[in-house]
């Protein structure tokens, strides 16, 4: 059995209506022909949606084959279901404001057709344009009634708790939670390995067939946890050199910063894999099949039974550093 290494996968593009190419010109992705590369999936096993090694002996296997045939030496013990890698990376380009949606827990999305995961999240926000904003939960009071008279009366955004982000934020996102990435913002998501949605309101817009797209009101109202209230960001902009931004049963996510003082990653004791994500400047990863840095824009998946050395080459750098740990039933924000 070929042994395992430090694994880049190549990206999957998703064409929304909102996107643009901050994917290319802001984190160096290339792009084709076009204006709406919304997303960038970067470690993802979800159905037909598989991300593919790119280097190395195993370059061609996708990561749900590589689950399949590895398991605990990948992602570690005690992890719950195997039937599918339990994270999701991607980076978000909003050139124009999503849809306010909102996304069913675990138990709630057991019982769809086909069954899904539900869709815990966290955006780390890589870039925000001047005067830009996100909307993530309600505001004080809001419960299902004065929602759905809101809804019918198209004041959802009244209903919404609005952030003005700045690079740097962490928002969590609890399943369950009302939110809506705004215009002029690119982050870095990460999330459990799900693509369960229901739209509230999308602007009053039409898809690119002309027609308004769909909305999943009764659905929304079902999964919405009105008593959660407004969610706030979490700054990372500290001098630690790991801050702890988030930590629930679906994931730890840590923020790294390499520099001069601090130039090696220090692995946590946890027995898991650990999605890496540099945000700024570059890193170099041993036993790295690319035999380069992993730079601002990149991402790697480092199976369980690796622990590599890492160093900064580019000082500083900001690496963003994703994983499960056991036995996690309650959440902590912001370290």
């Amino acid at each position: 059995m070929t042994a395992l290494y430090p694994l880049r996968f190549r990206p999957i593009f998703k064409h929304y209506l909102w996107g643009g190419r901050r994917l290319e010109t802001l984190l160096h992705k290339r792009l084709g022909d076009g204006e709406r590369y919304a997303e960038s999936w970067e470690v993802v096993d979800h159905g037909e949606d598989q991300s593919v090694v790119e280097a190395g002996p195993l370059a061609g296997r996708t990561l749900h084959e590589l689950l399949e045939t590895y398991g605990e030496r990948l992602v570690g013990g005690g992890r719950g279901r195997r039937d599918r890698f339990p994270l999701l990376l991607k980076f978000l380009d909003a050139q124009r404001d999503l849809s306010v949606q909102v996304h069913p827990n675990d138990a709630q999305a057991a019982q769809l057709d086909p069954p899904d995961y539900g869709k815990t999240e966290a955006w780390y926000v890589i870039h925000a344009d001047a005067g830009s904003r996100l909307y993530a939960g309600l505001q004080p009071g809001v419960d299902r009634a004065s929602f759905r008279q809101a809804i019918d009366q198209k004041r959802v955004v009244d209903c919404l708790n609005v952030i003005v982000p700045k690079a740097g934020d962490c928002i969590f996102i609890p399943a369950g939670t009302v939110h809506a990435l705004g215009a002029g913002i690119v982050v870095a998501e990460l999330q459990q390995s799900s693509d369960t949605t229901f739209r509230v309101y999308d602007w009053d817009r039409v898809g690119p067939d002309g027609r308004p797209r769909e909305l999943h009101i009764e659905q929304a109202l079902e999964v919405i946890d009105f008593d959660r209230g407004p969610i706030q960001p979490i700054s990372s902009e500290v001098p630690e050199p790991t801050v702890e931004l988030v930590r629930c049963f679906a994931f730890t996510w840590l923020r790294w910063r390499l520099d001069l003082r601090n130039p090696a990653l220090t692995w946590p004791s946890e027995p898991s894999f650990h999605v890496l994500t540099v945000v700024e400047g570059a890193i170099a990863v041993a036993g790295d099949a690319a035999e380069r840095p992993l730079v601002k824009g990149e991402s790697m998946l480092v199976p369980a039974e690796c622990r590599p050395e890492v160093q900064v080459v580019e000082s500083p750098a900001v690496v963003l550093d994703g994983f499960v740990e056991e036995n996690m039933t309650t959440a902590k924000f912001g370290g």
